[in-house]
């Protein structure tokens, strides 16, 4: 719904946020979390809510449907309609959760029963809130339901359990049993976060679809300003509990008032914004992948094969993109390297020495030279030990080195990722997810590699934060000269920081080559798609892709 439609639609108010302030109780100390907030969302309207992470952007969503735990103190008001959420109490509440406001949350697979069937889910709200309706009617509600999302085979999926969808089904599913009861708004709490960019558009296309056919009002909290850009007709920008900005989407992405939301726009990456342009060809390979197959053990002595004939060289200094979709065998690669998954065909050489030809204790050395950064920082760091453990640890395997030594280097890593050295004796759960990446990262780096290994790296920060580790991957890669395998889906953050590009596909090579050739002059229809599906921070440039979309 365009901007000019919301003034000419229905006006009628049917979430209030006034006043609005949040805090929680911890050890007798109240840490405050949002600060007199104040929002309305109007029928049909699509609002967007962004910010960093802590910025109190998904404490508001919770609190407009009374899901803040025990220790939250809320002041304020909000109303969906005519109710006082606040004053509602337990009973009043349950009246108006799934059929006056449902939320969409970030993780499907974590909202979802794992035990139940869609199909059971999916009824199981039509069963608490639409008593009258028999068991007939719920079976068919359902199906209708799954077709409304656009669910391909919506019949099979309803006898499916969770685990036997991807992800992009899964939070249809979720979108599908957020619907259930025709609610008048639906509050989508980061619901593309972990998705595909192309599953991601889908998804987007669905809720678009379905606002213009139900007039479901939806907010949408998001810190992704290109999602921004393609959904939302108006934004509030929150930081630090506080609102910073309102106003239409067109006009924030024209002229941002706020120097807060200035700064979030000047950080999203741009397709087409690359800018490195250096030449190789006198450089040393350090790794070699030659005609690269993975296959997975399945049951009954089936194989699935991962990767299938992949090859391709990455030399000192040099930094390739590996993209694609979730499935595509791109971080089948990046572990196979370091011997994680299972190699069926083929050759790896690192520093020209050929890994299935060393011996253990070789391969272990060799190992030395390899650094690795993981998607989730937090999953990758052990929460029992502190972040100069976690840095020392490969030092501690690999060098002989004293303890004064050892602190010295650690001190130094932690420096040239721009964290405090003192900062060694903090665990990862003292900082943040950026600062977390920051410490991984150092850890990658310790031993000197020749090699490091980024899967997916900022894939899970904050837009700003995400801009601060690519710049520090950047500035590190040229003082330290190491060639680096970036696997990544987002196009954007591959065309800002690769020099080649492998576009990936059901384990298959489509398309390699020079970052400006692949990413301005695609040949594969699947790179086209990719590249098309890539969020412009441009409201103007997302409707005319939807609409071409729809056209097409």
């Amino acid at each position: 719904m365009t901007e000019k439609a919301m003034t000419e639609t229905d006006s009628t108010i049917v979430l209030s946020v006034r006043d609005l302030s949040v805090g929680f109780r911890v050890g007798g100390q109240l840490i405050e979390a949002v600060r007199r907030v104040d929002f309305d969302v109007a029928a049909g309207e699509a609002l967007a809510i962004v910010g960093e992470s802590g910025s109190g952007k998904s404490v508001t969503s919770l609190a407009a449907l009374g899901l803040l735990p025990p220790n939250a103190e809320v002041s304020g008001e909000i109303h969906i309609g005519d109710v006082d959420v606040i004053e509602a109490g337990s009973s009043g509440l349950a009246a108006v959760r799934g059929t006056r406001a449902a939320m969409i949350f970030q993780d499907p697979f974590g909202a979802l029963d794992p035990v139940f069937t869609v199909g059971y889910q999916l009824t199981e709200m039509l069963r608490h809130h639409k008593r009258e309706m028999s068991k007939q009617e719920r079976s068919q509600r359902a199906l209708e339901l799954l077709r409304l999302v656009e669910m391909p085979e919506p019949e099979v999926k309803l006898a499916s359990y969770p685990h036997q969808l991807s992800g992009g089904q899964a939070q249809r599913v979720m979108i599908a049993i957020a619907l259930a009861c025709d609610p008048e708004v639906l509050i989508a709490d980061e619901p593309t976060t972990a998705l595909d960019v192309t599953v991601q558009r889908d998804i987007l296309d669905v809720l678009h679809r379905l606002r213009e056919r139900l007039g479901t009002a939806i907010v949408m909290i998001t810190h992704d300003m290109g999602v921004v850009a393609d959904f939302a007709d108006r934004v509030v920008v929150m930081r630090d509990g506080r609102v910073e900005e309102t106003a239409p989407s067109r006009q924030l992405f024209d002229s941002p008032n706020a120097e807060y939301t200035q700064a979030l726009l000047a950080a999203v990456p741009r397709l087409g914004a690359g800018q490195r342009e250096h030449h190789f060809e006198d450089k040393q390979s350090v790794l070699e992948v030659e005609n690269l197959s993975v296959e997975y053990r399945g049951r009954r002595g089936h194989s699935i094969r991962s990767v299938d004939d992949v090859s391709f060289r990455i030399r000192e200094g040099e930094m390739l993109g590996l993209v694609g979709e979730s499935g595509s065998g791109k971080s089948s690669i990046g572990k196979s390297i370091i011997g994680l998954a299972p190699v069926s065909r083929g050759r790896i050489s690192i520093s020209g020495r050929d890994i299935s030809a060393l011996s253990r204790r070789e391969i272990r050395g060799l190992k030395s030279h390899i650094g690795f950064v993981f998607q989730n920082p937090s999953g990758a760091l052990d929460p029992r030990r502190t972040i100069g453990q976690a840095v020392a640890a490969p030092m501690r395997v690999h060098e002989e080195l004293t303890n004064a030594q050892l602190s010295k280097r650690v001190s130094t890593l932690l420096e040239s990722v721009e964290l405090p050295a003192h900062w060694s004796a903090r665990y990862p759960h003292e900082l943040s997810g950026g600062q977390n990446q920051r410490v991984s990262i150092a850890r990658a780096l310790a031993l000197n590699p020749s090699l490091l290994i980024a899967d997916e790296p900022t894939s899970a920060l904050d837009v700003s934060v995400q801009a601060t580790v690519l710049d520090l991957l950047r500035r590190l890669q040229r003082e330290l000269h190491f060639a680096c395998l970036f696997i990544s889906h987002d196009l954007a953050v591959v065309d800002s920081l690769c020099d080649q590009v492998i576009v990936m596909k059901e384990g298959i090579s489509i398309e390699h080559g020079e970052r400006s050739q692949i990413l301005s002059a695609p040949q594969h229809p699947y790179t086209h798609r990719l590249l098309g599906a890539v969020p412009f921070p441009d409201p103007g440039e997302q409707r005319r892709r939807r609409e071409d979309r729809l056209a097409g």
